[in-house]
């Protein structure tokens, strides 16, 4: 699963609903929906969210029935698989990855389901990660970016500001140690979610996993100086705490940020809760780079999709275009701390004073980047970095010999696209 906001992984809610039918009954056409659950309690499953969707569909229209299915998101994508491989695909699917079931095939293209309004008030960059050969299959769902956070308090009494360059976090990373921070800054190159932090640094060292031809370019120059550096300056000088980056997991050093243990690190929305929850005086700025600013952050994005099998597009398509209204798109995004997926909603959102808190993460949309999801070979490609990443930095690791492997790992996954 890869591209997930919230895969066990991007937005750590790994909430344990089963699938659960929402509703359903005698009209001409029942939909069936699997769709993901962001919540992290009974309380605010998004069994809840579809559950009232539904019902305002239905409303309107008594020969459609919405059959909503919720699962936890370790348990989502699988389902998906299992059934579609069964021969019993749902109608729509709300998961992680569209990718594999596009080049078989299986989908509607998103102009055969959307209206033309719709379609275009997609972002741009989003819309894009969606397509398989130029045509969109993939419309997105939900969305995040990531900045930085940094603990105000351990700031103030090491006497240092946000850092702006890498050059500047390492050099506050070691003003943090000395004052016995437990992890001046945390790097989370385990495998629960190293794809992720490994795409952000290579960004902000003018690579990532792709080239400007689209290929892997994971041994670029670029990239195995952005490891190389890390390597020397943060994980050898022991700034990313006791923890060997490699083992350490994104859930594990979130968590240690709300307990005051960590300096800085990247995050993204639901980071917000977890450390006010703990009493955590936080800031956020914008994710250092090589030389300044990071020319641009990593945004993830989660996937809707139709399936052919069953023949119905028009319903598909009309409760499709209802799911992306304004109006229900900024409520999911509000429920979930998540950044909306069209230009329509993020504007209202830029504007609200209720949604200040997301406006970071906001400003950081318009110039992300996106995992290479669009590629079927994607998901082979980061599970390999999720197991081998950490190696490069590791004590005794060779940075040119772990990305020469995951590049070659990927060349061939890539040539039997």
């Amino acid at each position: 699963m890869t591209g997930a906001i919230a895969v066990a992984s991007a937005l750590g809610m790994t909430a344990v609903l089963g699938g659960c039918g929402v509703t359903g009954g005698s009209a001409d056409v029942t939909l069936e929906l699997v769709a993901a659950d962001y919540g992290d309690s009974a309380a605010n499953s998004s069994k809840k969210y579809w559950e009232e969707l539904a019902e305002e569909y239905e409303a309107d229209h008594p020969d459609v029935d919405i059959d909503v299915s919720v699962y936890s998101w370790k348990d989502v994508d699988r389902e998906v698989k299992e059934r579609v491989e069964a021969g019993d695909p749902p109608d729509l699917a709300q998961i992680g990855a569209y990718a594999d079931h596009a080049a078989r095939g299986r989908l509607y293209k998103a102009d055969e389901l959307l209206s033309i309004p719709v379609q275009a008030d997609f972002l741009g960059q989003l819309a894009t990660a969606g397509q398989v050969n130029g045509i969109q299959y993939g419309m997105p769902f939900a969305s995040s970016t990531r900045v930085l956070f940094y603990n105000k308090s351990l700031f103030a009494k090491a006497g240092i500001t946000p850092p702006e360059t890498w050059d500047e976090l390492a050099g506050d990373a070691a003003k943090l140690k000395a004052k016995g921070v437990k992890y001046p800054y945390a790097l989370p190159l385990g495998p629960e979610e190293a794809q992720a932090e490994t795409m952000q640094w290579m960004l902000g060292g003018g690579g990532g996993y792709t080239d400007t031809a689209g290929s892997y370019g994971i041994d670029s120059p670029d990239n195995i100086g952005t490891f190389t550096w890390l390597k020397d300056e943060l994980v050898g000088k022991g700034l990313t705490g006791p923890v060997p980056p490699g083992k350490l997991n994104r859930a594990a050093a979130f968590a240690a940020f709300a307990e005051g243990e960590v300096g800085m690190l990247t995050g993204h929305p639901s980071l917000m809760k977890i450390a006010e929850k703990k009493g955590v005086d936080y800031g956020m700025v914008p994710l250092p780079g090589k030389d300044g600013r990071s020319r641009s952050t990593l945004g993830v994005a989660d996937w809707m999709m139709a399936f052919r099998e069953n023949g119905h597009r028009d319903q598909a398509g009309d409760f499709l275009n209802f799911v992306y209204s304004e109006k229900n798109v900024l409520k999911f995004s509000r429920e979930y701390d998540l950044l909306p997926v069209t230009s329509s909603a993020s504007a209202t959102m830029a504007d609200a004073g209720r949604d200040k808190h997301l406006r970071p993460f906001l400003e950081e949309l318009p110039a992300s980047e996106l995992y290479p999801v669009g590629k079927t070979s994607w998901a082979e490609v980061s599970a390999q970095v999720k197991q081998q990443i950490g190696k490069a930095v590791a004590p005794g690791g060779s940075v040119s010999g772990v990305l020469g492997h995951l590049q070659a790992s990927a060349s061939r996954a890539e040539s039997a696209e």
